[in-house]
């Protein structure tokens, strides 16, 4: 991974922060997400409910929320995992692939995603061959 700046480690930051809001009774396991767009930064947690499915990622509710506010370019995403130990496989804090659906559509393939603990990669390194559908 390349050597974090202060903008990586305010964004970090912020992430860490927004975990701290999650709604996770079920994983205990709390995530802070936070999106660079042309229109500030958006954060986001992971929202669980008790019917799985209705769950949201912080990936997701951070991008969710910039959409909202009326952003289209999406510079960079930080996630952080904060329950997430130095012994944890660098897979546990990585996004799932609804998320990195979700990344791919709204971020370009160059993106940067950067996942506290575990590293930085573009969009493209993350999903390869994301679903795209074409557009009238």
């Amino acid at each position: 991974m390349r050597p974090l700046n202060a903008e990586d480690e305010a964004l970090l930051s912020a992430a860490r922060a927004a975990a701290a809001n999650a709604y996770c009774p079920y994983s205990r396991f709390p995530v802070g997400a936070v999106v660079q767009t042309e229109r500030g930064r958006f954060a986001g947690c992971n929202v669980e409910n008790a019917s799985y499915s209705l769950g949201v990622c912080a990936e997701r509710s951070a991008i969710h929320n910039a959409v909202a506010a009326g952003a289209r370019a999406f510079v960079r995403l930080v996630v952080s995992c904060t329950a997430a130990t130095e012994s944890d496989p660098p897979g546990s804090r990585m996004p799932c692939g609804a998320c990195r659906q979700v990344i791919a559509e709204f971020m370009a393939p160059d993106a940067e995603v950067i996942v506290d603990g575990a590293g930085a990669w573009t969009v493209r390194e993350l999903l390869p061959a994301a679903f795209r559908l074409a557009r009238p």
